[in-house]
């Protein structure tokens, strides 16, 4: 049996033979000669490389659907647009307000991600089950409060204390605004009733779910001027786990592909008849050298080859689509229209 153990050195070759990852293989002799026919060998072949191996982090389930994803992402980037608009008219200040990511983690990797103190809002929003977060940093939620009290755009020492009671009923016409454009954002998925229910500085002392329960994270930046600061929206998957399917692309895109009716055609064609056209009347067409353009005088005679009883073609924006004759009405210089012209590819006459 002495015969069958293998040495160091065959052990050592042969691993180094694997970690290559040839195709080649490495034989072993056990016992007798190599070159007889009936010698016990023992073949390894060097394995294929394994494929890449993505871990999976069972703290932080992705529950939320990647169409749930993307059609809470664009939803919220319509908001942050509309919400940057109604800001900059209450603080007679250009704010941009720009979506920088949605994402899915615990709630107790949201809460601890947060400064202390901050301005934490516990919201209720009917019809969905319990309570949203809105969390709006310091860093640029006192530069806000500076500028409703008449302050300018630069930006001073950060505060880190709680908000004083004048302070929240300055805050309130942020958050109701808001609430206000974030309903308007649901409101072709969901009729939201939003409200405050109470704000918090510690974000620790809130408890709306348990800390291992998966929430969407809606993060937008706020900048104004040159201060910039964050402000997130914290959704818990219970909250809208019944209406997944309205949060789905295929609803997103059978909205905005939904038939025409009656109504939606008048509207589109009240809109359309009193739009602005360009009307052009073509006389002639010809070609002339550039010497000949360059030597033209007044009172100089340009020959086409059009005939003075031949149609004129009228392009309604560029394309053809009328015939018509010239003339005069009332003193003006005018054209009579004698037909439509029924594919706009007709040939210009000259």
């Amino acid at each position: 049996m002495g015969g069958d153990v293998l040495s160091q050195t065959e052990v050592e070759s042969l691993l180094s033979a694997m970690a290559a990852g040839g195709e080649q293989s490495a034989a072993v002799a056990t016992g007798g000669s190599a070159s007889e026919p009936d010698a016990e060998s023992v073949r390894f072949v060097a394995p294929k490389p394994r494929e890449k191996i993505t871990p999976y982090d069972f703290k932080r389930p992705e529950r939320v659907g990647k169409e749930q994803m993307r059609a809470l992402q664009t939803l919220h980037e319509g908001f942050g647009r509309n919400f940057g608009a109604a800001l900059s008219a209450l603080l007679r200040s250009i704010v941009e307000v720009k979506l920088t990511s949605v994402d899915q983690l615990t709630y107790s990797e949201f809460v601890f991600s947060l400064e202390n103190p901050t301005c934490f809002n516990l919201l209720e929003a009917h019809p969905l089950e319990g309570n949203l977060i809105l969390d709006i940093n310091p860093s640029i939620l006192y530069p806000i409060i500076d500028r409703m009290l008449g302050g300018g755009r630069e930006g001073g020492a950060l505060a880190r204390r709680p908000l004083t009671e004048i302070e929240l009923r300055l805050v309130a016409r942020i958050t109701n605004l808001f609430l206000e454009e974030l309903r308007h954002a649901w409101e072709n998925v969901l009729d939201l009733q939003l409200s405050v229910v109470r704000v918090e500085s510690n974000p620790q002392l809130v408890q709306i779910v348990p800390p291992n329960e998966v929430v969407v994270l809606i993060s937008f930046e706020l900048t104004i001027g040159e201060i910039r600061g964050m402000m997130n929206l914290c959704i818990p998957y219970n909250a809208i786990e019944r209406i997944g399917g309205k949060l789905s692309a295929n609803s997103w895109v059978a909205y905005g592909r939904k038939e025409a009716t009656p109504e939606s055609i008048e509207q589109i064609s009240r809109k359309v008849c009193t739009s602005l056209v360009e009307l052009k009347v073509q006389l002639a067409h010809t070609h002339i050298t550039a010497g000949d353009l360059v030597g033209l005088r007044v009172g100089d005679i340009i020959t086409t080859r059009k005939d003075v009883h031949d149609t004129l073609p009228v392009f309604i924006e560029g394309i053809p689509k009328f015939r018509a004759r010239p003339g005069a009405f009332r003193g003006h210089k005018a054209v009579l229209i004698e037909s439509a012209i029924d594919t706009p590819t007709e040939p210009n006459a000259e």
